[in-house]
Protein backbone atom coordinates (compact mmCIF):
# COMPACT_ATOMS: atom_id res chain seq x y z
CA UNK A 1 0.00 0.00 0.00
CA UNK A 2 1.42 3.52 -0.94
CA UNK A 3 2.36 6.15 1.21
CA UNK A 4 0.29 9.30 1.19
CA UNK A 5 2.19 12.27 1.11
CA UNK A 6 0.36 14.83 3.30
CA UNK A 7 1.98 18.25 2.41
CA UNK A 8 1.50 20.94 5.38
CA UNK A 9 -1.51 23.17 5.27
CA UNK A 10 -1.12 26.96 4.90
CA UNK A 11 -2.64 28.52 8.16
CA UNK A 12 -4.28 32.08 7.97
CA UNK A 13 -2.80 34.37 10.46
CA UNK A 14 -3.68 34.72 14.08
CA UNK A 15 -6.10 37.22 14.76
CA UNK A 16 -4.16 40.08 16.98
CA UNK A 17 -4.38 40.64 20.50
CA UNK A 18 -6.38 43.64 22.01
CA UNK A 19 -5.19 42.96 25.52
CA UNK A 20 -2.82 45.22 25.42
CA UNK A 21 -4.34 47.64 23.46
CA UNK A 22 -7.31 47.46 26.30
CA UNK A 23 -4.63 47.38 28.72
CA UNK A 24 -2.95 50.63 27.43
CA UNK A 25 -5.96 52.64 27.04
CA UNK A 26 -7.46 51.65 30.59
CA UNK A 27 -4.17 52.97 32.26
CA UNK A 28 -4.57 56.46 30.06
CA UNK A 29 -7.91 56.74 31.09
CA UNK A 30 -7.26 56.25 34.56
CA UNK A 31 -4.75 58.66 34.46
CA UNK A 32 -6.67 61.10 32.66
CA UNK A 33 -9.41 60.83 35.51
CA UNK A 34 -6.92 60.71 38.35
CA UNK A 35 -5.25 63.78 36.87
CA UNK A 36 -8.51 65.64 36.83
CA UNK A 37 -9.33 64.39 40.30
CA UNK A 38 -5.85 65.66 41.13
CA UNK A 39 -6.60 69.28 39.65
CA UNK A 40 -10.65 69.57 40.56
CA UNK A 41 -9.00 68.89 44.19
CA UNK A 42 -6.08 71.56 43.50
CA UNK A 43 -8.43 74.03 42.60
CA UNK A 44 -11.13 73.39 45.27
CA UNK A 45 -8.24 74.23 47.93
CA UNK A 46 -7.31 77.37 45.68
CA UNK A 47 -8.69 80.63 47.61
CA UNK A 48 -8.59 83.68 45.27
CA UNK A 49 -9.23 87.50 45.86
CA UNK A 50 -12.67 86.87 44.43
CA UNK A 51 -13.87 84.43 47.35
CA UNK A 52 -13.46 81.31 45.36
CA UNK A 53 -13.25 78.04 48.71
CA UNK A 54 -13.20 80.98 50.95
CA UNK A 55 -16.03 80.93 53.34
CA UNK A 56 -17.02 84.06 55.61
CA UNK A 57 -15.37 85.52 58.62
CA UNK A 58 -16.76 83.68 61.66
CA UNK A 59 -17.45 86.83 63.64
CA UNK A 60 -19.78 88.38 61.19
CA UNK A 61 -21.41 85.66 58.73
CA UNK A 62 -23.05 86.63 55.61
CA UNK A 63 -24.31 84.65 52.48
CA UNK A 64 -21.40 82.87 50.54
CA UNK A 65 -20.98 84.68 47.05
CA UNK A 66 -22.09 82.70 43.94
CA UNK A 67 -19.86 82.71 40.67
CA UNK A 68 -21.35 83.27 37.33
CA UNK A 69 -18.47 80.85 35.27
CA UNK A 70 -20.70 79.28 32.94
CA UNK A 71 -19.20 76.42 33.45
CA UNK A 72 -17.31 74.07 36.54
CA UNK A 73 -14.68 73.66 33.90
CA UNK A 74 -14.42 77.46 32.80
CA UNK A 75 -14.00 78.32 36.16
CA UNK A 76 -11.53 75.80 37.21
CA UNK A 77 -9.85 77.05 34.57
CA UNK A 78 -9.80 80.97 35.62
CA UNK A 79 -8.81 79.93 38.99
CA UNK A 80 -5.65 78.56 37.86
CA UNK A 81 -4.93 81.27 35.24
CA UNK A 82 -5.39 84.16 37.38
CA UNK A 83 -3.80 82.40 40.67
CA UNK A 84 -0.52 80.88 38.99
CA UNK A 85 0.28 82.64 35.46
CA UNK A 86 -0.48 86.20 35.38
CA UNK A 87 2.15 87.55 37.20
CA UNK A 88 4.88 88.12 34.49
CA UNK A 89 8.39 88.47 36.04
CA UNK A 90 9.49 91.57 37.11
CA UNK A 91 12.80 92.61 38.50
CA UNK A 92 13.54 93.04 42.33
CA UNK A 93 12.96 97.60 43.23
CA UNK A 94 16.03 98.39 45.56
CA UNK A 95 15.14 101.60 47.16
CA UNK A 96 17.75 103.50 45.72
CA UNK A 97 16.77 103.41 42.38
CA UNK A 98 13.71 105.63 43.09
CA UNK A 99 15.47 108.04 44.93
CA UNK A 100 18.39 108.61 42.35
CA UNK A 101 16.54 108.10 39.19
CA UNK A 102 13.06 109.39 39.77
CA UNK A 103 13.85 111.78 42.57
CA UNK A 104 17.47 113.29 41.06
CA UNK A 105 17.94 117.05 40.85
CA UNK A 106 14.30 117.61 42.74
CA UNK A 107 14.75 119.75 45.19
CA UNK A 108 10.94 121.31 46.28
CA UNK A 109 9.39 121.31 49.26
CA UNK A 110 7.34 118.75 50.21
CA UNK A 111 4.17 119.58 51.74
CA UNK A 112 3.69 119.18 55.89
CA UNK A 113 0.69 116.11 56.29
CA UNK A 114 -2.55 116.78 57.45
CA UNK A 115 -2.79 116.76 61.18
CA UNK A 116 -5.04 113.92 61.20
CA UNK A 117 -1.78 111.98 60.42
CA UNK A 118 -0.84 112.73 63.68
CA UNK A 119 -3.18 109.90 65.23
CA UNK A 120 -0.90 107.52 63.47
CA UNK A 121 1.42 107.37 66.17
CA UNK A 122 -2.11 107.23 68.39
CA UNK A 123 -2.99 104.15 66.92
CA UNK A 124 1.00 102.35 67.14
CA UNK A 125 1.23 103.43 70.57
CA UNK A 126 0.11 99.68 72.03
CA UNK A 127 3.38 98.81 70.65
CA UNK A 128 5.67 101.80 71.25
CA UNK A 129 7.38 99.76 74.48
CA UNK A 130 7.39 95.81 73.12
CA UNK A 131 7.55 96.04 68.93
CA UNK A 132 5.74 93.59 66.87
CA UNK A 133 7.10 90.64 66.98
CA UNK A 134 5.65 87.12 65.08
CA UNK A 135 3.94 85.92 68.19
CA UNK A 136 2.04 89.46 68.13
CA UNK A 137 0.76 89.11 64.58
CA UNK A 138 0.02 85.16 64.44
CA UNK A 139 -2.08 86.53 67.24
CA UNK A 140 -4.31 88.88 64.98
CA UNK A 141 -4.25 86.06 62.85
CA UNK A 142 -7.13 84.24 64.99
CA UNK A 143 -9.17 87.49 63.57
CA UNK A 144 -7.91 88.12 60.51
CA UNK A 145 -9.57 87.54 56.97
CA UNK A 146 -6.33 88.20 54.97
CA UNK A 147 -2.57 88.99 55.17
CA UNK A 148 -0.76 91.36 53.54
CA UNK A 149 3.07 90.85 53.48
CA UNK A 150 5.13 93.27 51.06
CA UNK A 151 9.32 92.08 50.01
CA UNK A 152 11.46 94.17 47.94
CA UNK A 153 8.36 95.97 46.52
CA UNK A 154 6.35 92.58 45.60
CA UNK A 155 2.85 92.05 47.17
CA UNK A 156 1.93 88.59 48.41
CA UNK A 157 -1.60 87.75 49.82
CA UNK A 158 -2.39 85.03 52.05
CA UNK A 159 -6.64 84.00 52.52
CA UNK A 160 -8.42 82.63 55.50
CA UNK A 161 -12.04 84.28 54.76
CA UNK A 162 -14.02 85.67 52.55
CA UNK A 163 -14.81 89.47 53.06
CA UNK A 164 -18.61 90.77 51.92
CA UNK A 165 -19.17 91.93 48.16
CA UNK A 166 -15.63 93.12 46.72
CA UNK A 167 -13.86 94.83 49.61
CA UNK A 168 -11.05 92.19 49.66
CA UNK A 169 -10.44 92.91 46.07
CA UNK A 170 -10.58 96.20 45.91
CA UNK A 171 -8.57 96.86 49.59
CA UNK A 172 -5.79 94.81 47.91
CA UNK A 173 -5.70 96.78 44.75
CA UNK A 174 -5.38 99.84 46.35
CA UNK A 175 -1.89 98.82 48.04
CA UNK A 176 -0.87 97.89 44.78
CA UNK A 177 -1.22 100.99 43.78
CA UNK A 178 0.42 102.55 46.57
CA UNK A 179 3.18 100.27 45.62
CA UNK A 180 2.92 101.69 41.95
CA UNK A 181 2.90 104.86 43.30
CA UNK A 182 6.00 104.57 45.22
CA UNK A 183 8.33 102.03 43.82
CA UNK A 184 11.07 101.08 46.17
CA UNK A 185 9.96 103.11 48.93
CA UNK A 186 7.61 100.71 50.88
CA UNK A 187 8.86 99.27 53.29
CA UNK A 188 9.02 95.24 54.00
CA UNK A 189 6.54 94.31 56.16
CA UNK A 190 3.76 91.60 57.89
CA UNK A 191 0.34 93.02 58.41
CA UNK A 192 -2.83 91.19 59.37
CA UNK A 193 -6.36 92.84 57.71
CA UNK A 194 -9.80 91.99 59.05
CA UNK A 195 -12.52 93.45 56.06
CA UNK A 196 -15.58 93.58 57.82
CA UNK A 197 -17.25 96.71 60.02
CA UNK A 198 -16.98 96.14 63.48
CA UNK A 199 -13.36 96.09 65.36
CA UNK A 200 -12.57 93.27 67.72
CA UNK A 201 -9.37 93.81 69.14
CA UNK A 202 -10.54 94.85 73.20
CA UNK A 203 -8.57 97.58 74.47
CA UNK A 204 -9.60 96.40 78.00
CA UNK A 205 -9.15 92.76 77.60
CA UNK A 206 -5.94 92.69 75.73
CA UNK A 207 -3.82 95.21 76.88
CA UNK A 208 -0.90 93.48 78.06
CA UNK A 209 -0.42 91.50 74.65
CA UNK A 210 -2.48 93.36 71.94
CA UNK A 211 -2.91 91.75 68.74
CA UNK A 212 -2.11 94.11 65.67
CA UNK A 213 -4.96 94.35 63.15
CA UNK A 214 -5.91 96.62 60.21
CA UNK A 215 -9.69 97.30 59.20
CA UNK A 216 -11.73 100.20 57.83
CA UNK A 217 -12.71 102.12 61.66
CA UNK A 218 -12.13 101.64 65.31
CA UNK A 219 -13.21 103.33 68.09
CA UNK A 220 -12.36 104.17 71.93
CA UNK A 221 -12.71 101.06 73.07
CA UNK A 222 -11.02 98.72 71.00
CA UNK A 223 -7.01 98.86 69.39
CA UNK A 224 -7.89 97.92 65.76
CA UNK A 225 -5.50 100.32 63.38
CA UNK A 226 -7.95 102.34 60.64
CA UNK A 227 -6.88 101.88 57.44
CA UNK A 228 -8.69 103.49 53.95
CA UNK A 229 -11.32 101.43 52.78
CA UNK A 230 -12.21 99.93 49.89
CA UNK A 231 -14.85 102.64 48.33
CA UNK A 232 -11.68 105.19 47.72
CA UNK A 233 -11.30 102.83 44.46
CA UNK A 234 -14.55 102.37 43.80
CA UNK A 235 -17.78 100.15 44.84
CA UNK A 236 -19.01 98.53 42.18
CA UNK A 237 -22.19 97.14 44.34
CA UNK A 238 -23.27 100.72 44.85
CA UNK A 239 -22.69 102.43 41.03
CA UNK A 240 -19.64 104.34 43.28
CA UNK A 241 -16.81 105.10 41.21
CA UNK A 242 -12.68 105.71 42.66
CA UNK A 243 -12.83 108.82 44.89
CA UNK A 244 -11.40 111.22 43.17
CA UNK A 245 -14.09 110.94 40.15
CA UNK A 246 -17.27 111.13 42.75
CA UNK A 247 -15.78 114.15 44.92
CA UNK A 248 -15.32 116.20 41.89
CA UNK A 249 -18.98 115.30 40.09
CA UNK A 250 -20.56 115.98 44.04
CA UNK A 251 -18.49 119.57 44.33
CA UNK A 252 -19.74 120.42 41.02
CA UNK A 253 -23.77 119.61 41.80
CA UNK A 254 -23.13 121.26 44.61
CA UNK A 255 -22.80 124.11 42.83
CA UNK A 256 -26.12 124.29 40.84
CA UNK A 257 -28.04 125.73 43.63
CA UNK A 258 -27.00 128.61 45.54
CA UNK A 259 -27.43 128.70 50.41
CA UNK A 260 -30.03 130.67 49.76
CA UNK A 261 -32.38 128.26 47.39
CA UNK A 262 -31.82 125.50 48.70
CA UNK A 263 -34.09 123.70 50.63
CA UNK A 264 -33.78 124.97 54.54
CA UNK A 265 -34.10 121.16 55.87
CA UNK A 266 -32.09 118.39 56.77
CA UNK A 267 -31.60 115.56 54.52
CA UNK A 268 -30.96 111.80 55.34
CA UNK A 269 -30.94 109.23 52.36
CA UNK A 270 -29.90 105.39 53.45
CA UNK A 271 -30.58 101.82 54.53
CA UNK A 272 -31.91 101.37 58.07
CA UNK A 273 -31.88 97.97 57.62
CA UNK A 274 -28.50 97.08 58.43
CA UNK A 275 -28.59 96.75 62.70
CA UNK A 276 -28.63 100.15 63.04
CA UNK A 277 -30.61 100.98 66.11
CA UNK A 278 -29.62 104.87 65.48
CA UNK A 279 -30.90 105.19 61.74
CA UNK A 280 -34.03 103.29 62.86
CA UNK A 281 -34.81 106.06 65.44
CA UNK A 282 -34.06 109.00 62.77
CA UNK A 283 -36.58 107.34 60.52
CA UNK A 284 -39.05 108.93 62.96
CA UNK A 285 -37.53 112.42 62.30
CA UNK A 286 -39.47 112.11 58.91
CA UNK A 287 -41.30 115.26 59.35
CA UNK A 288 -40.14 118.88 57.53
CA UNK A 289 -42.44 120.63 59.41
CA UNK A 290 -42.14 118.97 62.91
CA UNK A 291 -38.74 118.16 62.79
CA UNK A 292 -37.00 120.17 60.03
CA UNK A 293 -35.79 116.75 58.24
CA UNK A 294 -36.48 114.29 55.20
CA UNK A 295 -35.32 111.16 55.91
CA UNK A 296 -35.84 108.52 53.12
CA UNK A 297 -34.95 104.80 52.67
CA UNK A 298 -32.38 103.45 50.28
CA UNK A 299 -33.41 100.23 48.34
CA UNK A 300 -30.22 98.81 47.44
CA UNK A 301 -31.89 96.55 45.23
CA UNK A 302 -34.47 98.26 43.15
CA UNK A 303 -31.65 100.84 42.89
CA UNK A 304 -29.80 98.38 40.80
CA UNK A 305 -32.43 97.60 38.66
CA UNK A 306 -32.90 100.66 38.14
CA UNK A 307 -29.37 101.59 36.89
CA UNK A 308 -28.82 103.61 40.15
CA UNK A 309 -30.44 106.70 38.65
CA UNK A 310 -32.10 107.71 41.70
CA UNK A 311 -29.25 107.53 43.63
CA UNK A 312 -26.67 109.30 42.21
CA UNK A 313 -24.54 111.63 44.88
CA UNK A 314 -24.47 114.64 42.64
CA UNK A 315 -27.96 114.79 42.67
CA UNK A 316 -28.21 114.44 46.39
CA UNK A 317 -26.81 118.52 47.38
CA UNK A 318 -30.12 120.24 47.22
CA UNK A 319 -30.37 120.85 51.15
CA UNK A 320 -28.37 123.34 53.45
CA UNK A 321 -28.25 120.51 56.19
CA UNK A 322 -27.34 116.77 55.15
CA UNK A 323 -27.75 113.79 57.97
CA UNK A 324 -24.79 111.71 58.86
CA UNK A 325 -25.96 108.21 60.80
CA UNK A 326 -23.66 105.27 61.50
CA UNK A 327 -24.92 101.89 60.12
CA UNK A 328 -23.84 98.73 61.70
CA UNK A 329 -20.87 100.35 62.66
CA UNK A 330 -19.23 103.38 61.01
CA UNK A 331 -20.12 104.04 57.04
CA UNK A 332 -18.55 105.22 54.08
CA UNK A 333 -20.90 107.42 53.46
CA UNK A 334 -19.58 110.21 55.40
CA UNK A 335 -17.26 111.79 53.20
CA UNK A 336 -19.70 111.76 50.13
CA UNK A 337 -22.05 113.92 52.43
CA UNK A 338 -19.40 116.22 53.18
CA UNK A 339 -18.24 116.45 49.93
CA UNK A 340 -21.99 118.35 49.09
CA UNK A 341 -21.15 121.42 51.37
CA UNK A 342 -24.02 121.52 53.24
CA UNK A 343 -23.75 121.63 56.93
CA UNK A 344 -23.71 118.20 57.98
CA UNK A 345 -24.88 116.59 60.93
CA UNK A 346 -22.79 113.99 62.15
CA UNK A 347 -25.04 111.80 64.88
CA UNK A 348 -22.73 111.51 67.57
CA UNK A 349 -20.23 108.75 66.30
CA UNK A 350 -19.59 105.61 67.87
CA UNK A 351 -16.62 105.12 65.36
CA UNK A 352 -13.96 106.41 63.43
CA UNK A 353 -12.15 106.28 60.24
CA UNK A 354 -8.75 107.15 59.24
CA UNK A 355 -9.94 110.70 58.34
CA UNK A 356 -12.80 111.18 60.05
CA UNK A 357 -10.65 111.87 63.34
CA UNK A 358 -9.59 115.30 62.26
CA UNK A 359 -13.07 116.79 61.83
CA UNK A 360 -14.00 119.50 64.57
CA UNK A 361 -17.14 120.36 65.44
CA UNK A 362 -18.59 123.95 64.32
CA UNK A 363 -15.66 123.90 62.01
CA UNK A 364 -16.39 121.75 59.37
CA UNK A 365 -19.39 119.97 61.05
CA UNK A 366 -22.45 120.55 63.46
CA UNK A 367 -22.85 117.67 66.16
CA UNK A 368 -26.06 115.92 66.80
CA UNK A 369 -27.18 114.59 70.32
CA UNK A 370 -28.59 110.69 70.14
CA UNK A 371 -30.60 112.31 73.32
CA UNK A 372 -33.78 113.44 71.79
CA UNK A 373 -32.70 112.61 68.47
CA UNK A 374 -35.83 114.56 66.13
CA UNK A 375 -35.39 117.54 68.73
CA UNK A 376 -31.44 117.68 68.17
CA UNK A 377 -31.99 117.76 64.63
CA UNK A 378 -34.49 120.19 64.95
CA UNK A 379 -32.27 122.59 66.66
CA UNK A 380 -29.86 122.51 64.63
CA UNK A 381 -31.88 123.03 61.80
CA UNK A 382 -33.24 126.35 63.10
CA UNK A 383 -29.69 127.39 64.37
CA UNK A 384 -28.34 127.40 60.48
CA UNK A 385 -31.89 128.95 59.14
CA UNK A 386 -31.01 131.90 62.26
CA UNK A 387 -27.53 131.92 61.08
CA UNK A 388 -27.49 131.17 57.38
CA UNK A 389 -23.76 132.63 56.34
CA UNK A 390 -22.05 130.40 59.51
CA UNK A 391 -23.98 127.59 58.37
CA UNK A 392 -22.88 127.76 54.82
CA UNK A 393 -19.11 128.40 56.20
CA UNK A 394 -19.38 125.20 58.13
CA UNK A 395 -20.53 123.39 55.17
CA UNK A 396 -17.72 124.74 52.87
CA UNK A 397 -15.38 123.97 55.66
CA UNK A 398 -16.35 120.29 55.55
CA UNK A 399 -16.21 120.22 51.80
CA UNK A 400 -12.81 122.12 52.26
CA UNK A 401 -11.90 119.52 54.76
CA UNK A 402 -12.99 116.61 52.16
CA UNK A 403 -10.65 118.27 49.35
CA UNK A 404 -7.79 117.74 51.23
CA UNK A 405 -8.19 114.18 51.90
CA UNK A 406 -7.45 113.67 47.73
CA UNK A 407 -6.67 110.30 46.75
CA UNK A 408 -2.83 111.83 46.99
CA UNK A 409 -2.98 111.97 50.93
CA UNK A 410 -4.91 109.01 50.98
CA UNK A 411 -1.82 106.77 49.65
CA UNK A 412 0.54 109.24 51.77
CA UNK A 413 -1.30 108.14 55.27
CA UNK A 414 -1.14 104.32 53.71
CA UNK A 415 2.28 104.90 52.88
CA UNK A 416 3.23 106.45 56.46
CA UNK A 417 1.05 104.28 58.41
CA UNK A 418 2.73 101.08 56.61
CA UNK A 419 6.33 102.87 57.16
CA UNK A 420 5.40 103.51 61.04
CA UNK A 421 4.31 100.21 61.81
CA UNK A 422 7.36 98.38 60.04
CA UNK A 423 9.95 100.26 62.23
CA UNK A 424 8.14 98.35 65.21
CA UNK A 425 8.73 94.60 63.66
CA UNK A 426 11.04 92.68 65.66
CA UNK A 427 11.55 90.23 62.90
CA UNK A 428 12.33 90.22 58.84
CA UNK A 429 8.98 89.22 57.13
CA UNK A 430 8.94 86.30 54.95
CA UNK A 431 6.37 85.08 52.54
CA UNK A 432 4.35 82.34 53.86
CA UNK A 433 4.15 78.93 52.44
CA UNK A 434 0.21 79.61 51.48
CA UNK A 435 1.15 83.18 50.13
CA UNK A 436 0.64 83.84 46.60
CA UNK A 437 2.32 86.54 44.65
CA UNK A 438 -0.59 89.49 43.63
CA UNK A 439 0.15 91.76 40.78
CA UNK A 440 -2.38 94.20 38.77
CA UNK A 441 -2.93 90.90 35.94
CA UNK A 442 -3.83 88.44 38.60
CA UNK A 443 -6.24 91.14 40.56
CA UNK A 444 -7.54 92.50 37.40
CA UNK A 445 -8.15 88.47 35.81
CA UNK A 446 -10.35 87.84 38.45
CA UNK A 447 -12.73 90.86 38.40
CA UNK A 448 -15.44 90.99 36.91
CA UNK A 449 -16.54 93.70 33.78
CA UNK A 450 -17.91 96.10 36.61
CA UNK A 451 -15.11 95.93 38.45
CA UNK A 452 -12.26 95.81 36.69
CA UNK A 453 -13.65 99.17 35.01
CA UNK A 454 -13.38 100.95 38.12
CA UNK A 455 -10.01 99.39 39.22
CA UNK A 456 -8.64 100.71 35.88
CA UNK A 457 -9.92 103.88 36.81
CA UNK A 458 -8.05 103.73 39.97
CA UNK A 459 -4.58 103.24 38.67
CA UNK A 460 -2.04 105.07 40.15
CA UNK A 461 1.38 106.25 37.80
CA UNK A 462 5.08 106.62 39.76
CA UNK A 463 5.09 109.95 41.35
CA UNK A 464 7.59 112.02 41.44
CA UNK A 465 6.77 113.40 44.69
CA UNK A 466 7.99 112.34 47.67
CA UNK A 467 4.75 112.05 50.15
CA UNK A 468 4.26 114.41 52.49
CA UNK A 469 6.01 114.81 55.62
CA UNK A 470 4.95 113.66 58.93
CA UNK A 471 3.68 116.51 61.90
CA UNK A 472 6.39 116.48 64.59
CA UNK A 473 5.13 114.02 67.64
CA UNK A 474 4.23 116.58 69.83
CA UNK A 475 1.43 114.50 71.42
CA UNK A 476 0.12 117.61 73.09
CA UNK A 477 -1.32 118.92 69.75
CA UNK A 478 -3.28 115.48 69.23
CA UNK A 479 -4.93 115.84 73.03
CA UNK A 480 -5.65 119.65 72.91
CA UNK A 481 -7.60 119.42 69.53
CA UNK A 482 -9.46 116.22 71.39
CA UNK A 483 -10.25 118.36 74.67
CA UNK A 484 -11.25 121.16 72.20
CA UNK A 485 -13.79 118.81 70.33
CA UNK A 486 -15.25 117.39 73.92
CA UNK A 487 -15.61 121.06 75.06
CA UNK A 488 -17.16 122.48 71.67
CA UNK A 489 -19.86 119.20 71.88
CA UNK A 490 -20.35 120.15 75.16
CA UNK A 491 -20.90 123.68 74.20
CA UNK A 492 -23.56 122.65 71.51
CA UNK A 493 -25.20 120.12 74.12
CA UNK A 494 -25.92 123.09 76.64
CA UNK A 495 -27.25 125.58 73.59
CA UNK A 496 -29.52 122.96 73.03
CA UNK A 497 -30.69 122.28 76.24
CA UNK A 498 -31.17 126.03 77.35
CA UNK A 499 -33.44 126.13 74.52
CA UNK A 500 -35.32 123.22 75.73
CA UNK A 501 -35.92 124.54 78.94
CA UNK A 502 -37.00 128.09 77.69
CA UNK A 503 -39.80 126.00 75.54
CA UNK A 504 -41.41 123.54 78.50
CA UNK A 505 -41.85 126.87 80.20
Amino acid sequence: MGLRLRLPQKTSPRSPSYLLLCLLALSFFSFTALLFYKVDDFIAQTKTLAGHNLEPTPWHIFPRKSFSEASRRSQAYRILQCSYFSCPYKPVIQPKSLLSDSLSGRKTKQPKCPDVFRWIQRDLEPWGETGVTKEHVEKAKESAAFRVVILSGKLYVDLYYACVQSRMMFTVWGILQLLNKYPGMVPDVDMMFDCMDKPIINRTETHSFPAPLFRYCTNEAHLDIPFPDWSFWGWSETNLRPWDDEFGDIKQGSKRSSWGSKQPRAYWKGNPDVVSPIRMELMKCNHSRLWGAQIMRQNWAEEAKGGFEQSKLANQCNHRYKIYAEGYAWSVSLKYIMSCGSMTLIISPEYEDFFSRGLLPKENYWPVSTTDLCRSIKFAVDWGNANPSDAEAIGKRGQGYMESISMNRVYDYMFHLITEYSKLQKFKPEKPYSAKEVCEGSLLCFAEQKERDLLEKSRAVPSLDRPCTLPDEDRSILQRLIQQKKKTIEDVRHMEMTRTERGSR
